[in-house]
């Protein structure tokens, strides 16, 4: 879930060089970090820890984005949904969801169905069987939010927590457009005075600080009011130290309980 935009195509470098031994343990290209990464995703998303379940999942949940579709919530809203068909109509021409291209580019930037009712959903869903459907999901989710964000993240010094402190940040706030976004998170955080590892700060101070930067943006938004994710979550790891993201990891986001070991 993100507010209506794109993900700009180029995010602020860092003023520094990575401080050696900052961002070299552990990093969440690992396919088993990044595994890790999709299931917390996805327990905050979907409440499920089955991310590959939810390839086909779609809904309308009343946030002003449209429908919210996928492993990481396209949105017909905001425009990662119009990419994502896109990129689906060029790698398999003809596929059951090409036809909607036209009402998601008049939908964009709205929450309207108009176009893509009544039989959207039912056609995602069949899609969503499709292996090159779900290999256009994967490529898009790392294209627009995972690969920028890590990039980010390792540029500020930070290892594979706040590698993906970063990453759910985009995934909810989307970046490039306003205060509101990835970068508006973390200017706000670089306001109070706290600096990453890649700026001569401490690692988990920094950490806390864009934690409260993130909590403050998504209090203000109704849809994003509850901060469980980051309060019973990230911000658990952060204080027992798991900065590599170490099993086994317990937390609760929405009032289930979650476990990888």
């Amino acid at each position: 879930m993100k507010t209506f935009t794109k993900l700009a195509a180029t995010i602020v470098c860092a003023a520094a060089l990575v401080t050696p031994g900052t961002a070299h343990a552990a990093d969440l290209n690992d396919p088993q970090l990044k595994d890790i990464a999709m299931q917390l995703v996805s327990s905050a998303e979907n409440s499920s820890l089955d991310w590959r379940a939810q390839f086909g999942y779609i809904e309308d949940i009343g946030d002003g984005r449209g429908y919210t579709a996928g492993i990481i919530g396209f949105c017909s809203g905001t425009g990662d949904m119009l990419d994502l068909v896109r990129l689906y109509r060029d790698w398999q021409p003809g596929n059951v969801l090409e036809k909607y291209l036209p009402a998601l580019e008049r939908v964009n930037g709205t929450p309207s169905h108009e176009g893509l009712d009544p039989t959207f959903q039912d056609d995602w869903h069949r899609a969503a069987q499709d292996g090159t459907f779900q290999g256009a999901q994967e490529h898009e989710r790392d294209r627009v939010y995972f690969t920028p964000a890590v990039d980010r993240a390792k540029q500020d010094g930070v290892q594979a927590l706040g590698q993906f402190i970063y990453y759910d940040a985009i995934v909810m706030h989307g970046d490039g457009w306003g205060e509101l976004d990835f970068s508006g998170i973390r200017r706000r955080a670089l306001n109070t005075g706290a600096r990453p590892p890649a700026l001569g700060g401490d690692e988990r101070s920094w950490l806390h600080a864009f934690l409260d930067a993130r909590v403050w943006t998504m209090k203000q938004e109704p849809a994003h009011e509850n901060t469980t994710r980051v309060d019973t979550a990230q911000r658990r790891f952060l204080n027992e130290g798991k900065l590599n993201l170490e099993r086994p990891l317990q937390w609760h986001v929405y009032g289930d309980y979650f476990e990888i070991r």
